[in-house]
């Protein structure tokens, strides 16, 4: 079921940080997709306008 204990030991690497089956895994995901999506937006508020 989604949400159970995953063994850190087995995990390593980005897949120790971002993984689909502990809590906090999905909670890193999230905030890295909302970090992109926010820094995609800045970008197109900041780079400069074509004439």
């Amino acid at each position: 079921m989604a949400g159970e204990h995953a063994d850190d030991a087995k995990l390593s690497g980005l897949s120790k940080h971002f993984n689909g089956t502990t809590m906090r895994g999905r909670a890193n995901v999230a905030k890295a997709t909302y970090a992109v999506v926010g820094l995609v937006i800045a970008w197109q508020i900041v780079k400069p306008k074509k004439k």
